[in-house]
């Protein structure tokens, strides 16, 4: 993990001394591509989950502005925040755990219609999100040892007629990377994410659930 903490200020430091060669450091870099990666929804879900009649929006969620952006976050130390070089989401990653959640709600098969709150849903009951965690760490007693993914959502279900907040609590995973590399970091990112909405996804429902109809 030496590469995110010592390697990037010697090229900048090395950028900065040499005017000339920068402008031609920045084309070199604009014309190499970024790996681009996705991340899949939840599809297994507990067949015990009640059905519900009601529609749900999901809004986009919240996030820091270190976390809504499609680079991929990784923490060298609790106090900095750097990104894997040649490696980016498909999109930022609020937009992504919406679409994700709005699918994973699709495919626990309980919910007669979902779907983002920006389509202008009629919907009796709003998820909203706030993305907490979503970043790789470096373990802080071996620098060497994997990357720890952490996936953390504070999930709010609301009665979209009284705007009153019915159920509230967070989730978190925690996955191991294989390495350092832009597809195991992926991976273990879609491993945690996926768990995280598992359960938020059964949470939601079961809380709508005994919430019963929505109450103007």
């Amino acid at each position: 993990m030496k590469t995110f903490s010592r390697s990037w200020p010697l090229a900048l430091v090395l950028m900065m001394a040499l005017p000339g060669c920068a402008a031609l450091s920045g084309l070199s870099a604009a014309s190499v591509p970024s790996e681009l990666y996705v991340l899949t929804p939840k599809s297994t879900f507990d067949a015990n989950l009640p059905r519900l009649r009601y529609q749900i929006a999901v809004e986009e969620p919240t996030a820091t502005a270190s976390v809504n952006t499609d680079q991929i976050a990784v923490q060298p130390t609790p106090l900095r925040v750097q990104y894997l070089p040649e490696a980016r989401w498909v999109d930022r990653a609020p937009l992504i755990v919406q679409s994700l959640m709005i699918e994973s709600f699709e495919n626990s098969g309980k919910v007669p219609a979902v779907g983002s709150s920006a389509i202008g849903l009629r919907a009796d009951f709003l998820i909203v999100t706030d993305i907490r965690e979503f970043q790789a760490f470096v373990p802080a007693v071996d620098a060497d040892a994997p990357l720890n993914i952490n996936v953390r959502l504070n999930i709010k279900v609301i009665d979209a007629f009284s705007d009153r907040i019915i159920a509230s609590r967070s989730f978190q995973e925690v996955s191991l990377a294989d390495s350092d590399d832009a597809s195991d970091v992926a991976i273990a990112f879609d491993e945690a994410l996926g768990d995280t909405l598992r359960d938020a996804v059964e949470w939601s429902i079961r809380s709508i659930a005994s919430y019963g109809a929505p109450r103007f």
